[in-house]
């Protein structure tokens, strides 16, 4: 199988380009919203022998420019900041996580709702949602993981398990799941800026 992005090969099934970052998936070019063939700087053919644009085209012109993602989240000043500002801290530092989690799984054909949802929704299904957010989350971290060259063992399915031993273990569990949620988002974003700065 060929990425008809970069033209790298790739092997068949794959849902990104380990290459260059592409969605692959059905062997179809990946679309985004502002890209066009009329769009400038946008070009639809392979790269062949160039630098990879590792999955996005060049960015219009008059659009906003590509910004860094936060890539160095802390489990312990989460939690330690959350305590000191009355969980006002805990309220931006969630926004911002899933601001950036959305920014760097751009493509992949999932959004993931924001505190306002998470808040309103979590009431009013008594919390069951909170456990199907962070499933979820768990799971897009993981299926976005190859796209950047990255591979991690948590998914979604771990994550909701020690989100449910949390009321076993008094909310330890809680703190385990968001620190893999942590962990594997500061390894993405960590390679998002890698890319963004190669350009």
């Amino acid at each position: 199988m060929v990425c008809p992005q970069c033209g790298a090969q790739i092997p068949d099934g794959s849902v990104f380009c380990p290459s260059c970052g592409a969605s692959v998936s059905a062997g179809q070019q990946q679309s985004y919203p502002f890209a066009d063939n009329k769009q400038p700087g946008f070009n639809s053919q392979p790269n062949y022998g160039q630098q990879p644009n590792y999955g996005q085209p060049p960015a219009p012109y008059g659009a906003a420019p590509q910004t860094p993602v936060t890539a160095d989240r802390s489990l312990a000043a989460y939690i330690l900041l959350s305590i000191v500002t009355c969980g006002i801290y805990g309220l931006w530092f969630f926004y911002r996580l899933v601001k950036d989690v959305n920014t760097m799984c751009t493509g992949d054909g999932e959004s993931t709702p924001g505190l306002a949802a998470f808040i309103l929704l979590s009431i009013l299904t008594c919390g069951f949602y909170a456990f199907y957010w962070y499933y979820k989350v768990g799971n897009r971290l993981a299926a976005n993981a190859p796209r950047y060259g990255l591979s991690f063992q948590e998914n979604g399915t771990s994550v909701l398990l020690w989100c449910i031993v949390g009321y076993i273990t008094c909310g330890i569990g809680n703190y385990v799941a968001m620190y893999f949620i942590i962990k594997n988002t500061n390894a993405l974003a960590t390679a998002y800026n890698a890319r963004l700065y190669a350009r």
